[in-house]
């Protein structure tokens, strides 16, 4: 008998009696030489990621073991596929039955006839809810996390790989947590440009600081003005990586700390009219820290116009972007602890590119596959 690896395969059906092509291809597997059938996840139904005139689909995930090869577990799925009826027509089409290899043991395969892990079931909730029922504390090959952090930077979400999309990077998180620092990185290890947030260039910002409350509507307007001229989607170039040391809803969070009733509305009417114009990141890497931390920060680099700020405001913008982000379903968040990076350490930055990359158009698309 040879080595026996442990596998995990994404089935998904959105043709014709999806539970019963479901159930079948299980039997199949589970008939299959040199496969065991060990586990299979519950079945759950997802809409589909393209195409919105195809049905929903219903997914699963199943664990074997198998003494095959990676290219000889993908020859035994297409195979099934085609028993069960499966024709490949289009790309992202609808499929009586599919049977991606998801993970193969802990190998990484780059051949033209095979890619594990999947490349994008990192993107997929409806592939790692089913992968964490079976073991969330399984860590992917590639990106050195467990699925269930995996599953909680999607918030839920299924996502894809555009390269035609302009490949937005955002770094958010509280005043003095690092943003633009870690931004400047990664623009610099991608090629990518970087836009920040024109802090000096503001000439209500220092005022408003100082006290003169009246000029907070013009500081917060002239933020949004400058956000919205550099993230206009059709400045932009399309496949092209650009960081953020902002995310564009930053605005409301200090608009509905900074400004009075009559200033909030007008404030909130402007960003409605202006919003639909800037890209949406295909990734945010919300950095965060203690209050206590980021004060410290704040008062080291010594900005005269920030040293007024308290700990106590800090304590309430750091709930409004725990709230955000709670509630956010645009693209996957990494969550990082700014005080655990080291950024004198080029493992700390390698790893972190690593990550971003691998959430962006210069990781690479499956192949055809849906999961």
């Amino acid at each position: 008998m040879g080595k026996s690896t442990k596998a995990y395969i994404g089935i998904g059906s959105n043709l014709g009696d999806r539970r019963r092509y479901i159930e079948s291809s299980v039997k199949m597997l589970a008939g299959a030489p040199e496969l065991r059938l060990l586990r299979v996840s519950e079945v759950i139904e997802s809409a589909p990621l393209l195409g919105d005139d195809q049905p929903s689909y219903l997914n699963a995930v199943a664990e074997v073991e198998t003494e095959l090869d990676a290219e000889g577990l993908l020859k035994t799925l297409g195979e099934i596929e085609i028993l069960l009826g499966r024709v490949r027509e289009e790309r992202w089409g609808p499929r009586t039955i599919d049977l991606d290899l998801l993970i193969f043991g802990v190998e990484v395969v780059n051949k033209p006839t095979a890619t594990v892990p999947h490349p994008q079931m990192h993107l997929r909730s409806f592939v790692l809810r089913g992968l964490c029922e079976l073991d969330a504390d399984l860590v992917h090959p590639v990106l050195g996390v467990t699925f269930g952090e995996l599953a909680k930077r999607l918030n839920g979400g299924d996502f894809s790989v555009d390269p035609e999309r302009p490949q937005l990077i955002s770094v958010a998180g509280l005043i003095g947590v690092g943003k633009t620092t870690l931004a400047e990185k990664l623009a610099e290890q991608l090629g990518g440009e970087m836009l920040r947030e024109p802090y000096d260039t503001n000439p209500h910002l220092a005022k408003v600081y100082a006290g003169q409350t009246e000029l907070a509507l013009d500081s917060e307007l002239y933020f949004l003005n400058w956000r919205v001229e550099q993230s206009d989607r059709d400045s932009l170039t399309a496949g092209r990586v650009v960081v953020s040391d902002y995310v564009f809803e930053r605005g409301l969070i200090f608009a509905r700390r900074l400004l009075n009733t009559e200033q909030l509305d007008s404030y909130e009417k402007e960003y409605e009219r202006m919003a639909g114009r800037c890209e949406t990141p295909v990734l945010v890497i919300y950095l965060w820290d203690s209050s206590q931390v980021c004060l410290e920060r704040i008062r080291n680099r010594n900005r005269p116009y920030e040293q007024r700020i308290q700990r106590e405001y800090l304590d309430t913008l750091a709930g409004d972007y725990e709230r955000l982000f709670a509630e956010w379903r645009k693209c996957p968040v990494i969550r990082l602890k700014s005080s655990e990076l080291d950024y004198g350490n080029e493992a700390t930055i390698e790893r972190i590119v690593k990550q971003a990359k691998y959430y962006t158009a210069m990781h690479g698309v499956s192949a055809g596959k849906r999961a």
